[in-house]
């Protein structure tokens, strides 16, 4: 299976897992909140509906995202995949604000939990199901670096801290009879929630605005460039992401004398060993002559 074929397959499973834990998740969380009445286990009902719904939003994004460059959109479908990151923290940051409201009416009129260990071992559950889902989601992320799948990890990752939370509310309530621990917790998870949305949208906008890669990745490129023989150097290296895909760009600086055919082979070499590093980007080389006085701005030599 080719890189770009692997990339598509590991994103499409990881979606389409994602799918069936909140579904899952969704079905045990009702029960057990319908048996305790409890609202830390309602905010993590709440937040697994939000979840599934977010989830089915990735699951649309990512297929969206995979689909190849046509004549409309020829840098590809990529920013899909951050606009639904967008969608997804918006779906989180409603959930920790209503969850802030249940939280704060739950503290004003306390009450006994029932059932505890109804909704002890309905959080048990989840956490083994979230466990084993953002493990693969995880491996997922290392392979293909997609925003939306690490958007859907965060807060799965997050959910959690929050079952563990919950289940830790239910104990105290249940068995040391402190009614107040259950919507302080929920209270606690709603904050979370919020920073969490606060992260996702971060990493999103640095592909809406086009932002360059990370210094590193820069200097990986740069490294590859400069050390392919007869390059002289290189300026103007531009970078930016769209979902899974990487765009580079940059001009080649090259000895004069060259001809033109072997200028081309030289930047046809460089396009080859960028994309045999990089698998997933899309590389757009100009060569210049070495030693050519051009006004370029100063970040163009300084980018790097």
């Amino acid at each position: 299976m080719s890189e770009s074929n692997s990339t598509a397959f590991l994103m499409k499973a990881a979606s389409a897992a994602s799918v069936g834990v909140a579904v899952i998740l969704i079905v045990v969380k009702v029960f057990a909140s319908a048996m305790t009445d409890s609202v830390a286990l309602l905010s993590s009902l709440i937040d697994s509906s939000l979840d599934a719904c977010a989830s089915f939003l990735n699951f649309w994004a990512v297929r969206e995202s995979l689909t190849p460059a046509d004549s409309k959109h020829r840098f590809g479908h990529g920013k899909v995949e951050p606009l639904a990151a967008v969608a997804q923290a918006a779906f989180i940051a409603g959930s920790a604000v209503l969850l802030t409201f249940q939280s704060i009416r739950s503290l004003l009129r306390p009450r006994a939990l029932e059932n505890a260990d109804v909704g002890i071992l309905a959080m048990g559950v989840s956490v083994v199901l979230t466990f084993a889902l953002i493990v693969f989601q995880r491996y997922v992320i290392r392979k293909t670096k997609s925003v939306a799948i690490a958007a859907d990890y965060a807060h799965y990752a997050g959910d959690i801290l929050m079952n563990l939370s919950v289940m830790a509310s239910l104990f105290i309530g249940a068995y040391w009879h402190f009614d107040y621990a259950d919507p302080i917790f929920a209270l606690g998870i709603a904050g979370y929630l919020l920073f969490s949305a606060w992260k996702i949208i971060k990493t999103a906008l640095i592909q809406l605005t086009d932002a360059e890669l990370p210094r590193e990745e820069k200097q990986k490129i740069a490294n590859v460039v400069l050390t392919t023989p007869e390059v002289d150097g290189l300026h103007d290296l531009r970078t930016r992401a769209s979902g899974a895909k990487w765009f580079i760009q940059l001009h080649l600086e090259l000895n004069p004398e060259f001809t033109l055919a072997k200028a081309h082979a030289v930047a046809d070499t460089v396009e080859a060993r960028l994309m045999n590093a990089f698998p997933n980007a899309d590389v757009l080389i100009h060569q210049d002559p070495a030693g050519l006085n051009e006004k370029h701005p100063e970040w163009c030599y300084h980018n790097i």
